[in-house]
Formats: structure tokens, C-alpha cells, sequence
């Protein structure tokens, strides 16, 4: 038991009793809230220990998460890219179902028209690509070794007897080898599992009929679902989960529709730019730097290489003029597109954000490299806003006024 003493001045004080949680270095750590730290630690391991024995019986859950997850994700992205125009419509006085009506017709054109006019295009090209890239690869071996054999480098590497012609026809020869086993694999396995291969294709194609389904509902009651969650919370909850909501909600609209644009800007800029030095395949690449740069950082950079490939056969002052376009197009994206687009709604350092790609993509592969970065923002969101509670509840509780924290203002 604690005993109340009096000081020389008059003002009375709780002493605690010696004991384990009364040693500085005890109370340091956190005193019982150290063991309480740890009692939850090792329950939350326990259950993790338990559900990882039994986790056959969540096998229906994992399939029903891999049979919406792809529609699911593919909905929300369209519903965010579409409520912008659909609060537009309605705030011209057209009726709710007309007004996704109007945008469901908006998308059929557009989407007939880029098959009818774009596609045939874009796929002889890419068939031409295929076909002709071993001839630039190879290309590209031999003006290595064309710049090796007239450098300085010859002389050393005859020095220490290193055959570096023999290496790379080595090397050639493997990759060649490796592209046949690899086609002589992927023909047998499509002979061997052609029902695997059915059901997956027949999967994503029912996920794909279901997407203008699931975007129909969430165009036309999604607004409704914050509502709904809140009443799911007790009354003096639902301020502070309608904040989280409000928050969530933000994030994932500011990087779905600013980044959505941002890449249509550099593929626009990158096939402007490749046709005006006179690359081959601009549209195709223009296209592809386009797709890829819905991944921040990264993106632009796979996107580059196989038009320095190209470059690089066609002439090195090619090479030159693609590393000028390059430049002025992410120039261009990083002072103006990016910060007048995008600003600073993710608050998320560039370092961090590779971090959370290489961790995304190493976990969940091509999914956790597209939805790393929102994903991160939303949890973000959640910490934050968890935090900001725990120091509340913390000031609530504190009982010397010296150590109280600053409540924020908002």
C-alpha cells in the first residue's frame, strides 16, 4: 500500500512502497504497464501460434479473399476515378442512376474506341518488338565488344588472361539456351495443366464481368458507407472512427486520381517525345512508360529500358537525345504535374516510399508494388490517428500536470 507523507512545505505526497516496480530502472521501462506490455505480447502470440496449427479451417476465407480481391480492388479504383464526375453530375440536377448511366455510356465509347483505333496498332508493334529484340540485344553485345577491343580495357584484361569476348558468347549462348528450356517448359505445362490454366482464365474473366456490377452499387450507395459503419460504433465513437473515415478516404482518392493522371501525363510527353527524335516503336514505349509509372520512382525507370536498348543500336547520339527527353519529362512531372496533381496529400518521404515498393513487391509481388504505397498511407492513417487517442487517454489519466502533453488543436 501507498502512505501519504508531508513535505517541509506544507504539501502532502504518495510514497510507494519499496518494491520490484519501484526500482528506477523498472519504473523507467514502464513500470506495470511493462508487464502488462508483456502479458499482451505473449497472448497476441499465442493466438498467432494457435491459428497458424489450425489454419486448414480458414482455407474458405483465403479462396473467398482471392475471388474478390481482384474485382474488388479493380471497383474501388474505378469508383474513385469516377466519383468526380459523377458529383459533377448531380450537382447539374441529373438524377443519381442517370448520371451513372451517362458515365457507363462515357466509358463504352471510349473504351470501343481505343480497341477499334488504338489496340491494332499498339499490338503490331509490340509483335514487331518481340520479334526484333534478340536482333537489338545482340546488337548490343557487339558494340560492347567493339568499344572494348579499341579501349584500354583490352590491354588489362590480356594482362590477367581474361577472355572477355569468350565470356559473352558464353553468356549468349546460356540465355539463348535458357529462353528455349524456359518456351519448352511453359509449352509443357500448358499441355500438362491446360484445366489449371482454364479454371484461372475462367476466374478472371467472371472477375472482370463483375467489376461493372460491383462499381454500379458503389457509384450508387457508396457515399451511404461511411454511414453505415459509424452506426456500427457506439455513439461516443463515431466522431473519432468518422474522422478515420474522412481521412482514409482522402488519401486513397488523392492517390488513386492524382497518380492515375500523372502517368497519362508522362506517357503522353514520353510518345510526344520519342516521336520528335525519332524513335522507334514511341507509341509503344510511350504507352508502356505510361502503365508503369503508376508505380512511383520505379516505374519510369523499367520503362526507360527498353528504349535505351533501342537507342543504343540505333546510334549513341540517339542514346543522347533519349537521356534528354527522359530528363526533361521527369523534370517536367517533379516541379509542375506532380505537386500541382498529386501535392502533399500522402506526406510520404520518397525513401519510404521505395521501401515500402521493395517490402510490397517481395511480399505480394506485381499486387503489393501497385497497392504498396496506398495500402502503407491507410495504415498510416490508422497509427496516426490511434496514436493521437493514446495521448489523449494518456493526458486524461496523467496525474502530475508537468508531464502532461499538449493536446492538438483541430
Amino acid at each position: 500500500m501507498d502512505k501519504e507523507i508531508e513535505t517541509n512545505d506544507g504539501k502532502r505526497l504518495l510514497q510507494e512502497n519499496s518494491n520490484l516496480f519501484s526500482t528506477r530502472f523498472i519504473r523507467f521501462l514502464g513500470g506495470k504497464n511493462l508487464l502488462f506490455l508483456l502479458l499482451v505480447t505473449l497472448l497476441i502470440g499465442c493466438v498467432i501460434f494457435i491459428f497458424d496449427k489450425i489454419s486448414f479451417i480458414f482455407e474458405p476465407l483465403h479462396v473467398m479473399f482471392e475471388v474478390i480481391i481482384l474485382p474488388g480492388v479493380l471497383g474501388v479504383i474505378l469508383f474513385y476515378l469516377l466519383r468526380p464526375a459523377l458529383r459533377l453530375l448531380i450537382k447539374w440536377k441529373v438524377p443519381r442512376i442517370w448520371a451513372i448511366l451517362l458515365i457507363y455510356l462515357g466509358l463504352i465509347g471510349i473504351i470501343t474506341m481505343l480497341v477499334l483505333l488504338v489496340y491494332p496498332f499498339l499490338r503490331d508493334q509490340f509483335t514487331n518488338l518481340v520479334q526484333e529484340f534478340p536482333i537489338y540485344f545482340m546488337a548490343v553485345v557487339e558494340n560492347f565488344v567493339s568499344f572494348v577491343n579499341n579501349s584500354r580495357f583490352n590491354e588489362y584484361f590480356e594482362t590477367i588472361n581474361f577472355n572477355y569476348d569468350e565470356m559473352l558468347t558464353k553468356f549468349t549462348e546460356d540465355l539463348v539456351t535458357t529462353v528455349k528450356d524456359t518456351m519448352s517448359n511453359i509449352a509443357s505445362g500448358v499441355a500438362t495443366g491446360i484445366t489449371g490454366f482454364v479454371s484461372a482464365l475462367t476466374g478472371i474473366v467472371l472477375s472482370l464481368v463483375i467489376v461493372p456490377f460491383i462499381l454500379f452499387y458503389l457509384l450508387y450507395e457508396g457515399e451511404k458507407m461511411p454511414k453505415f459503419i459509424l452506426r456500427l460504433f457506439p455513439p461516443r465513437m463515431r466522431k473519432g472512427v468518422g474522422e478515420v473515415l474522412h481521412d482514409m478516404d482522402k488519401q486513397i482518392s488523392s492517390y488513386i486520381q492524382g497518380q492515375i493522371l500523372v502517368s497519362f501525363c508522362i506517357g503522353v510527353m514520353m510518345t510526344i517525345g520519342f516521336l520528335i527524335i525519332g524513335l522507334d516503336y514511341a507509341l509503344l514505349l510511350g504507352f508502356l512508360a505510361m502503365i508503369t509509372s503508376v508505380v512511383p520512382y520505379l516505374g519510369p525507370v523499367i520503362a526507360i529500358t527498353p528504349a535505351a536498348v533501342i537507342a543504343v543500336v540505333t546510334s549513341p547520339f540517339m542514346l543522347l537525345k533519349l537521356a534528354i527527353v527522359w530528363t526533361v519529362v521527369q523534370l517536367i512531372e517533379g516541379k509542375f504535374i506532380s505537386p500541382q496533381i498529386m501535392g502533399k496529400s500522402l506526406h510520404i518521404h520518397p525513401i519510404t516510399i521505395i521501401f515500402v515498393l521493395l517490402i510490397a513487391g517481395s511480399l505480394f509481388g506485381v499486387a503489393g508494388v501497385v497497392l504498396g504505397i496506398p495500402g502503407y498511407a491507410l495504415l498510416k492513417v490508422l497509427v496516426t490517428h490511434g496514436y493521437r487517442l493514446f495521448k489523449e487517454r494518456y493526458n486524461l489519466f496523467q496525474t502530475d500536470p508537468s508531464n502532461v502533453y499538449e493536446k492538438r488543436n483541430e
